[in-house]
């Protein structure tokens, strides 16, 4: 059943040879009167769930001619399954099909389970013309007399302008009864392609595909006004009244200052000041937290080189083009995460470096790793197209080995060598200073579970939107909303983990590094409880395939979003402790 592939030297150079003879160029979008289009298809799978998709040939579909695999797909395509091949479908530029005939072939008994399998499951196909993706169902069932039918026949209207292609429309139809009889059934595919010329021009042929109404809603505005309003609210909070509490903290160490001795020994101590000797140790589990944020800064500038890459290059209308160049700038960027966990290592008096740079290297890949394998493996067990292949993975292994990790060790290496030694406001002492019984809202599982729930709601929203566009075939192509929205979070998740370190070290608390990270956080954790609620509420998914899928993906984000907005809050939170350590007269 599996369509078997593979021998890609070989195959790769009939492709080459076959293309030789087509003058029609695909990638300049440029055609003549008579020259062939190739329409390509890629995968089958149920309506409920894109993730959940097989090779386009494993229903009994007839392959037509001239089929060939499509081999110059990039490493993007490749990860998200893509393996796109010809349909043998015989369509040429400007010329008028009707009723043409594909081929004719007698489905047996297993191929007709097969489509009546699919049927029943509202599967449907995807399909590319001229870069452009069109859908179809396999079939329908009849509401009234439960009778399972095969659509035969694609009907594609295409608009044009001059030599270029601007839209492209199909429709289904000649049913035929897929009967659970066991003899042959005779069955022929055809299709027609009808012209129509168009004034609209070329730059805008995506936007057709794209649901408007949907993502510039009202209340998607109203969102975005939303967590505009929360910031300058925390911003505020943050401006105003915590610093008017550090202002009367100044006041009153200058006023125990002046004491004597024995009016200052007899004095009623307390605050933040009474931890100034312990709050610059270094934390605990030193190696994962240097490269949680190294790979946090990573990250973090990751996410915004890409929103805007996309803004300007409207990576949207290319296939896998996102992911793609996702993997090209976080080999890039691997250099910062190498940097910022060097810098945060050395800063607290680390050592082993080399054993710094390898746990920075291999955090992110590993992660991503073990969870990919995961979901491949089920793939592997479904026969699903998703399934990656072990060259790609190779691939990526290879990449990972002569580019992320000599980027990574690169970065450590600046650090070391620019970077100036380490310095605090204060020494640490040699003794930890006891912690004393804190108020509740203090406590550590308090303010983590509580620090998350305003950075989430200010992209609760988007979140849905975002979700949407993954989960329910909706092209998401918002990204200056979705960029707004990310500085808004940044600067949420610095006002929160402010206060939350004011509030832990007021208690006499010097735990803030894990604290502040921790605290920020915990929004992915939010985000994946809401993804539970999705999962159950908004989309029709079943199966173990499905939900693996599904929640392993989610997980990869949320783990993103973890060590992202934790990275964030840590360097909020370090630049907060050494501003006011900084600002007061210590012993």
């Amino acid at each position: 059943m599996i369509y078997l592939k593979r021998k890609r030297l070989w195959l790769t150079l009939l492709f080459i040879s076959y293309t030789a003879f087509v003058s029609a160029d695909e990638h300049s979008h440029t055609y003549k009167k008579g020259e062939e289009i190739i329409i390509w298809v890629d995968t089958v799978g149920p309506r409920s769930n894109q993730q959940e998709t097989y090779e386009y040939f494993q229903l009994p579909y007839c392959k037509g001619i001239h089929v060939s695999e499509h081999h110059h797909e990039t490493l993007g395509e490749a990860l998200l399954g893509m393996e796109l091949v010809n349909s043998g479908i015989g369509m040429k530029f400007l010329i008028y099909e009707k009723n043409a005939t594909i081929c004719e072939k007698e489905l047996t008994a297993k191929d007709v389970n097969l489509f009546r399998y699919a049927v029943v499951n509202n599967y449907w196909y995807q399909m590319f013309l001229d870069d452009l993706p069109v859908w179809g169902f396999v079939g329908e069932i009849d509401n009234i007399s439960g009778d399972v039918f095969l659509y035969t026949h694609r009907e594609f209207e295409v608009n044009y302008n001059g030599d270029k292609i601007i839209q492209v429309k199909l429709e289904s139809g000649s049913p035929v009864k897929l009967h659970w009889e066991t003899q042959d059934i005779p069955v022929r595919f055809s299709y027609s392609v009808n012209w129509v010329a168009t004034d609209d021009p070329f730059d805008t042929r995506f936007d057709k595909l794209l649901d408007t109404e949907f993502f510039e809603h009202k209340i998607h505005w109203f969102s975005i006004f939303n967590s505009f309003i929360m910031v300058i609210f925390l911003a505020g909070f943050v401006s105003i009244i915590l610093l008017r509490m550090l202002k009367k903290d100044y006041a009153r160490y200058d006023r125990e200052e002046s004491l004597g001795d024995l009016d200052h020994d007899l004095g009623d101590e307390y605050g933040w000041k009474q931890v100034h000797g312990d709050v610059f140790r270094a934390p605990r589990s030193l190696f994962l937290f240097s490269a949680l944020v190294g790979t946090g800064h990573q990250l973090v500038w990751l996410t915004l080189v890409i929103i805007l890459y996309t803004i300007i290059g409207n990576l949207y209308a290319e296939r896998a083009t996102i992911l793609t160049a996702s993997i090209f700038f976080y080999t890039l960027t691997s250099a910062v995460a190498g940097y910022t966990s060097a810098s945060t290592y050395h800063v607290y008096g680390g050592r082993h470096w080399i054993k710094n740079v390898l746990i920075t290297a291999t955090l992110w890949p590993g992660i991503l790793s073990v969870i990919t394998i995961i979901i491949n493996s089920i793939a592997v067990y479904y026969s699903s197209s998703r399934a990656i292949p072990f060259t790609v993975m190779l691939a990526m292994f290879a990449i990972w080995s002569f580019l992320v990790f000599p980027l990574t060790l690169l970065g450590a290496i600046l650090c070391r060598n620019w970077s100036n030694q380490p310095s605090f406001p204060c020494r640490v002492n040699s003794i930890p200073r006891q912690i004393p019984e804190k108020v509740w809202y203090a406590e550590s599982l308090v303010v983590i579970a509580l620090g998350g729930i305003l950075p989430f709601a200010s992209i609760f929203i988007e979140i849905y939107f975002i979700f949407s566009s993954f989960w329910a075939y909706k092209i998401y192509y918002v990204y200056g909303f979705m960029l707004f929205v990310f500085i808004i979070l940044l600067i949420v998740t610095a006002c929160v983990t402010i206060v939350s370190t004011y509030i832990l070290l007021n208690s006499e608390d010097h735990r803030w590094h894990w604290m502040s990270f921790l605290t920020c956080g915990s929004t992915a954790v939010y985000v994946y409880l809401y993804s539970i609620y999705y999962f159950i509420n908004r989309t029709k998914m079943y199966g173990l395939f499905q939900t693996s899928f599904y929640f392993g993906n989610t997980a990869i984000v949320c783990f993103g979003l973890f060590v992202m907005l934790g990275t964030v809050g840590y360097f909020a939170a370090n630049k907060f402790v050494r501003t006011i350590y900084r600002n007061v007269k210590l012993d």
